[in-house]
């Protein structure tokens, strides 16, 4: 995988501030529901102080693993953060040598504050504004649906 982004700044000016995040009591089916999207790569498990507690991609799960297992059984925080005062040259350049898109985003105390979320086309890299947009697309898709069903909502 090769980025093809400008890479100027650091990683706070270019992650999203407003990632999909699972609570510390979630289990794996809450991790393979959020993996029904197919735009969610990491699925950020966060305490109630803010700190992250792990990062789990979709190989970090077996197969076999039971829904009722606690998420935070599984997954990982090496290699799988970044500070948001890092350059954005070096974050993108790791991202690329370890072959993956996202990076969760940490302060010193290993709060969470984002995600660093290089695009499918590696031309750039997500946003807030793109996110919103495109749940804002399934809801109109969605409720598109349900109208052309007869559906109230």
């Amino acid at each position: 995988m090769t980025a093809q982004v400008a890479v100027r700044g650091h990683v706070a000016d270019a992650m999203v501030t407003c990632p999909k995040t699972l609570g510390p009591h979630a289990d794996v089916d809450d991790v393979r529901t959020l993996f029904d999207d197919d735009h969610v790569h990491m699925a950020l498990v966060v305490a109630p102080d803010g700190r992250l507690l792990t990062t789990i991609e979709r190989p970090d799960i077996p197969p076999a693993a039971l829904a009722s297992t606690p998420a935070t059984e599984f997954g990982t925080l090496d290699g799988r953060t970044v500070s948001a005062s890092d350059p954005l040259h070096t974050a993108t350049t790791r991202m690329a040598r370890d072959g993956r898109r996202r990076l969760a985003v940490t302060d010193g105390s290993g709060r969470l504050l984002g995600l660093l979320c290089l695009k499918r086309s590696g031309d750039g890299y997500c946003s807030d504004e793109g996110i919103r947009a495109r749940a804002d697309e399934r809801e109109r898709t969605r409720s598109s649906r349900m109208f052309a069903r007869g559906l109230s909502f």
